[in-house]
């Protein structure tokens, strides 16, 4: 068993970004992540893992692989490995969502692209 409480962990950025409440395993990792108004989370994929979002406050923009999805409060999505997604928080109120990587890896499986709304999303990226 593993009881935890959010207020034991610390976001990344002091006040928003990620905010791990298990990162070792067993199955997943799992936290809340905060994006600020006008806040952007760069594009990326997870090779072997799966990336899901509960969505508890708020809304923003995902751009999953170049096509824009807008999440609000009470939404969940689902990622599959290999699907490219970048939040960009376009509302003018904090957004924060429940998130879990599954399943488990030591090693780290994020891989960053360098992509931007506007251009074209490249498959051979995904």
């Amino acid at each position: 068993m593993k009881l935890t409480n959010e207020k034991n962990h610390e976001y990344r950025f002091g006040t928003h970004g990620p905010k791990y409440l298990t990162q070792d395993g067993p199955a997943i990792d799992m936290g809340v992540v905060v994006i600020t108004a006008g806040e952007e989370h760069p594009c990326h994929k997870h090779i072997k893992q799966e990336e899901s979002f509960y969505v508890l406050e708020g809304e923003c923009a995902v751009y999953i692989d170049g096509e824009r999805v807008v999440i609000k409060k009470g939404d969940y999505l689902q990622c599959e490995p290999g699907e490219a997604h970048m939040f960009i928080n376009e509302s003018e109120a904090s957004f924060k969502s429940v998130f879990i990587k599954s399943p488990y890896f030591e090693e780290k499986d994020s891989v960053y692209i360098d992509w931007k709304p506007g251009l074209e999303f490249k498959k051979e990226e995904k």
